[in-house]
């Protein structure tokens, strides 16, 4: 009887923790799957070759006006560049498979233009018609 005393709270708890186990593992059973839907697959997929890509910056305008240049280059940092004559041009490689072409320009003239250029295609151009006109082009997913 002394024995029953001590153990009856130890006991209690064992009870109640196997109920409260055995309910939360028929639950599962009703509500929830216990095999989880897998989403990737063990085949490897057929990757293309990844070519480099050329970009290609170009700022021109009026003649003979000079104009102050910002872009991002091929690892994205931003470069300035003052005082260059016009038209300038600046071509490299990206060896990432997307970046970002972005390039700004004031010149002194009436006119200032910028484009750039991936893979010899045109994907941004503008120009601005007033004095000491400024641009700016950007290609997001180059």
């Amino acid at each position: 009887m002394r024995l029953l005393k001590r153990l009856w709270i130890p006991l209690l708890a064992l009870v109640v923790f196997s109920a409260g186990g055995f309910a939360v593992s028929r639950l599962h059973g009703i509500f929830g799957s216990e095999q989880r839907p897998t989403y990737g697959t063990s085949e490897q997929a057929q990757t293309e070759a990844f070519n480099p890509k050329r970009l290609t910056y170009e700022v021109f305008g009026s003649p003979g006006s000079v104009a102050n240049i910002s872009y991002f280059d091929a690892d994205t940092d931003p470069q300035f560049v003052e005082d260059v004559s016009l038209p300038w041009t600046l071509e490299f490689e990206v060896n990432q498979t997307t970046t970002i072409g972005s390039i700004m320009a004031q010149g002194d003239g009436s006119t200032i233009g910028c484009r750039i250029i991936v893979d010899d295609e045109v994907q941004e151009e503008k120009v601005a018609n007033q004095v000491n006109a400024f641009t700016s082009c950007l290609v997001q997913a180059a």
